[in-house]
């Protein structure tokens, strides 16, 4: 039985047109479910691509696949393997120089078990270096990184007079890094990124875009943001306030650590997670149409249908 196994898995790997998949949405989209779905069907295993999902003990802040799963258990869903969730602190830095090493390493790994990687997530520069490579931006010294960060801290109006007038404000840990390679090199971040690149790890990966329309999206996000906050998000909150840790780093701390301390009601905390929530999902819409050429696109929420026609494209 398990030589037919292995043989059955062998089959799989050798009749699939693809190498690798990337699996892209919004927030709120149903890009995981469908992923895993996918998955199951040919013998894939995740890759997390999402800048907040790869930090442990906020997986219902961050909407994690293994939000209310065991914690002991990071790796492995229903038989799929997962790959860079819940793997860094919250008082860790990932640049993204340090996430192309580390998904070229889950990559290997996967390979090595005979599946077929699939990359899902929605940050949108994570998945550029997949595609496209890195910029050669020299390492950053401790120092630097520090000044810039307490500088967006302390100055956020002052730091963007340091930035190209076309930087787009979205997240401060993007504007910090905008401000310590500038603050370390003398040249913008947006400069060095027209540069020439290297180390891209799956450039010829078969791109899947999970894209309802905004009205869905507003719907699902309003629906999902209560039901984490009845959930174990607020124990979440309350370990982030315990350990001193950045409540900023995923939508929904900060409102969240805003709401235990008293600033604010519980239902101004729901509101503005949602209002949030929304913004990030439409910056993330705007990103894939400019930045992202998908091979296939769904524009609605997934369902079997859809994985069934996904595996007919690529089988």
């Amino acid at each position: 039985m398990k030589c037919l196994k292995i043989v059955h898995v062998i089959f799989i790997i050798q009749i699939m047109k693809i190498k690798s998949l990337i699996i892209a949405g919004p927030t709120a989209s149903g890009k995981s479910d469908f992923a895993h779905k996918l998955a199951k069907k040919i013998n894939g295993a995740i890759i997390n691509c999402d800048s907040v999902q790869i930090y442990r003990d906020i997986e219902t802040i961050s909407a994690s696949p293994f939000a209310g799963l065991p914690k002991d258990n990071f790796e492995e869903i229903d038989g799929v393997p997962y790959k860079l969730f819940s793997i860094l602190s919250l008082h860790e830095h990932l640049s993204v120089a340090d996430y192309l090493h580390l998904a070229t390493d889950a990559m290997t790994a996967v390979v090595k078990m005979g599946k077929i990687p699939i990359f899902v997530g929605g940050s949108g520069y994570y998945i550029n270096v997949l595609i496209h490579g890195i910029s050669s931006i020299p390492e950053i010294s401790k120092e630097n990184r520090a000044k810039a960060r307490e500088m967006v801290k302390m100055c956020p109006d002052a730091v963007f007079k340091l930035l190209p007038e076309d930087f787009i404000k979205t997240d401060p840990q993007r504007t910090a890094r905008a401000v310590e390679v500038f603050l370390e090199t003398g040249i913008s971040l947006s400069q060095w990124q027209k540069m020439p690149r290297h180390g891209a790890l799956v450039p010829d990966a078969y791109k899947i875009l999970i894209n309802p329309n905004r009205e869905l999206l507003l719907q699902r996000i309003a629906v999902r943001v209560p039901k984490m906050m009845s959930g174990a998000a607020l124990d979440e909150a309350k370990y982030i306030l315990d350990n001193n840790m950045d409540e900023k780093r995923a939508i929904g701390g900060e409102q969240l650590c805003k709401m235990l301390r008293g600033e604010i009601t519980e239902d101004q905390a729901i509101e503005n997670w949602i209002t949030k929530t929304n913004q990030y999902a439409k910056r993330q819409r705007t990103w894939f149409k400019t930045q992202f050429t998908p091979n296939y696109e769904i524009l609605h929420v997934p369902t079997d249908i859809d994985v069934e026609h996904v595996l007919a494209k690529i089988s």
